[in-house]
């Protein structure tokens, strides 16, 4: 038998052994609604912000108050680098499956501890530290998250259709948002009214995201491990650590290149979009929640259908989509939904944002998985991206502020264009990791 027969055969039952089964769909089913509620936690601070901000700060300008709770919103993002080093050296040395379980004990914990902070008319400054000791330690458990859960996906799913698959992660990512938000809507509409909300609603959110991280725990806890890990694992080679990491700097340019604009962009359309809909466009309270609600439904069934479009197409011709189209709309949407006429208006304008976001969300954690050996793989996708995701993407909602607060307000707007511009320079030069995917590789290589 020939050698090209023999890795005929081997290709065709790797194939036969690659259709998804009953326990592939499971392990990807738990490990994308652990990351849900992982997200719902870190989310539940945006969304309920513009409510329980006078708790934690003395009475001033609204918009100054937005300040304050954005500005330790985006300190918990500058230990996301932190918390990619912890759970991708964990990831890597002891399994996918043990980083994603620490990290949701952690974010319930951060969950907890806001839920019991104390106001500031009874505890003072003590209040804030408090709100700002949890945002960090949320901040720690997602900045563990994101490399962990998009190895753990991107390695479970069949290489026929790892874009599909993989992109659940951004589906149950922004799925943790939404689901914030309906809660919010319920409490609005049927529940509480303005007053009970600021008073002491807002803790609710934070018990139930606490409550929901001890659930996800549990079913990690069966969780199966990957085979790329497993197979990592018996060999002789080192495995995670930066030093590791530091002998792939092409590949630690290339995602951080890849998410500065991206990331800047989803924030924008998430977390910002809330206080823009409501300080800058001037919609109602609960038409603000409807709107980012809607929007972020029509984003999340985006999600697999650019998914499956990249398993067909490649990862990089919607990279190069959505930056080019990011660089040359971003001004005009940002000024057409900042001059809306009304909700409906506001939704389609933000629509069409999602329709072009969308190409970078969908893919870039496999795209980041896909460029790195197994031995590195969950510290190599996590620390390099939580290191732009802190500087490009946590600041997003309070340098938008900051622009506001000085009169200068799209000036955002080209500052957006300007962080997606170098990312379409990034892309246009990278290669499709479809075709060139180290995962792939170590799959035909055991």
């Amino acid at each position: 038998m020939t050698t090209e027969t023999t890795q005929t055969f081997a290709g065709a039952r790797q194939g036969g052994a690659e259709r998804i089964s009953g326990t592939r769909v499971r392990a990807i089913f738990v490990g994308s609604a652990g990351n849900l509620v992982e997200w719902f936690d870190f989310y539940c601070y945006a969304a309920f912000a513009l409510y329980f901000a006078n708790s934690f700060f003395p009475a001033q300008d609204p918009t100054a108050q937005m300040m304050s709770t954005a500005g330790i919103f985006a300190l918990g993002f500058f230990v996301r680098p932190l918390g990619g080093i912890l759970f991708g050296h964990l990831g890597d040395r002891h399994g996918r499956k043990v980083a994603l379980m620490a990290s949701v004990l952690l974010m319930c914990l951060g969950s907890l501890l806001i839920a019991c902070a104390p106001t500031y008319a009874a505890a003072g400054i003590v209040s804030p530290i408090v709100l700002l000791l949890a945002r960090l330690l949320q901040g720690l458990s997602l900045g563990g998250e994101y490399g962990a859960s998009a190895t753990y996906l991107s390695e479970m799913a069949e290489s026929r259709h790892r874009g599909f698959y993989s992109s659940f992660q951004y589906v149950t990512l922004i799925g943790g948002q939404l689901l914030a938000l309906l809660l919010l809507l319920v409490l609005q509409h049927f529940l509480l009214d303005a007053a009970q909300l600021r008073a002491w609603g807002w803790r609710i959110p934070f018990f139930a995201g606490a409550i929901l991280a001890l659930v996800a725990l549990r079913m990690r806890h069966d969780m199966p491990e990957t085979q790329s890990f497993e197979a990592a694992r018996k060999t002789a080679k080192p495995m995670g650590g930066l030093k590791q990491l530091a002998q792939h700097p092409k590949e630690v340019l290339l995602v951080i290149g890849l998410t500065m604009g991206g990331t800047l962009a989803f924030y924008v359309y998430t977390v910002y979009m809330q206080k823009f809909l409501r300080l800058s466009v001037g919609l109602s309270d609960a038409q603000t929640t409807a709107v980012s609600a809607a929007s972020l439904l029509f984003a999340m069934c985006l999600q697999p259908l650019y998914g499956a479009l990249s398993d067909r197409i490649g990862r990089r011709p919607l990279l190069l989509g959505f930056a080019l189209l990011g660089t040359v709309f971003t001004v005009p949407l940002l000024t057409a939904i900042r001059n809306a006429s009304g909700p409906w208006e506001a939704f389609g304008l933000i629509a069409c944002a999602w329709v072009i976001v969308s190409g970078y969300t969908s893919i870039n954690a496999l795209v980041k998985a896909e460029l790195f050996p197994a031995t590195i793989r969950a510290t190599g996708v996590g620390v390099p991206y939580a290191v732009a995701v802190s500087v490009f993407g946590g600041t997003a909602e309070y340098i938008a502020l900051w622009f506001k607060s000085v009169q200068m307000e799209s000036a955002f707007y080209w500052y957006t264009t300007a962080v997606i511009a170098c990312t379409l320079v990034v892309c246009w030069f990278m290669r499709d990791t479809a075709a060139t995917s180290r995962i792939d590789a170590e799959a035909q290589a055991r």
